[in-house]
């Protein structure tokens, strides 16, 4: 692990708990309402095996509607929790968010995207990627005298 993870990873911390003090407040206040809702993830890196880990709270989701694509460093999840719709409910609190999402999320290493799996339990999405190994073998490089021209 780099120690430049290390620095941003209490960045992101910190964010993280500013968006639980806060988030609420300026997301309802401030922000124009929009249709869907974020859920919450959780991003982390195992050593053995080297790999990725994201956990994402989805329950609720069916998986005919649950997209998951890798390019690169960059994993989108989408979908899509539908409304409960019943006759005669009166609702009295009404928190649940449904509608459409989106998470975008940016890793730190790069990973071997055709090795990925996904795996859904009891509402938590939990997608593992392998870092990609990286090519570390010599090789000699043949050096010529300029004049020889390369």
């Amino acid at each position: 692990m780099s120690t430049d993870r290390d620095l941003f990873a209490g960045f992101d911390r910190m964010r993280r708990e500013m968006d639980e003090l806060f988030g609420d407040v300026f997301d309802r206040a401030l922000a124009p309402r929009r249709a869907g809702f974020t859920p919450r993830v959780d991003v982390y890196y195992t050593q053995s095996p080297a790999a990725a880990v994201i956990v994402i709270d989805l329950a609720g989701i069916t998986l005919e509607e649950l997209v998951v694509d890798v390019q690169g460093r960059v994993v989108r999840i989408a979908g899509r929790r539908p409304p409960v719709v019943a006759a005669g409910r009166v609702y009295q609190q009404l928190e649940i968010e449904h509608g459409p999402f989106e998470r975008v999320i940016e890793l730190g290493a790069d990973v071997e995207s055709e090795a990925a799996r996904a795996n859904y339990v009891d509402g938590m999405l939990e997608i593992e990627l392998p870092i990609a190994r990286r090519n570390l073998t010599t090789r000699s490089v043949p050096v010529t005298r300029g004049d020889e021209g390369v």
